[in-house]
């Protein structure tokens, strides 16, 4: 039985593992057996990662425009001074286009691992 830290004849390391049969597909490649201790029906909460996303990601764009633009109109010598309020805006933007990936995520997967609820004509 090949080990899997040695190269097999290839030169690549080689996998005991072998892909489960209709199992759920994961960002790269095939999810494989399980081998802890999770339940059978541990799933992600993709409803909740959605409501978050959709939630929060406008909240951040809001909040990004609104830090920018109170930069671009306070002087120098006030409390907070401009460039914490750009520091603010940068991170709320960064927030905002991470809950959009997360949305765009979760949207796949939903996709992915969800039959269609359509019929057959």
């Amino acid at each position: 039985m090949p080990h899997a830290d040695r190269p097999n004849h290839k030169g690549a390391p080689s996998d005991t593992r072998r892909p489960v049969r209709r199992s759920r597909s994961s960002v790269i490649g095939r999810r494989y057996q399980r081998t802890g201790t999770e339940p059978v029906t541990a799933r992600s909460a993709l409803g909740m990662r959605l409501w978050l996303s959709v939630c929060f990601m406008p909240l951040f764009v809001a909040a990004a425009v609104l830090f920018a633009v109170w930069a671009t109109r306070s002087d120098t010598g006030s409390t907070p001074t401009p460039s914490q309020l750009a520091g603010l805006a940068a991170l709320c933007a960064a927030l905002a286009v991470f809950a959009a990936v997360d949305l765009a995520v979760v949207l796949r997967r939903r996709k992915t691992e969800r039959p269609s609820r359509r019929t057959a004509p």
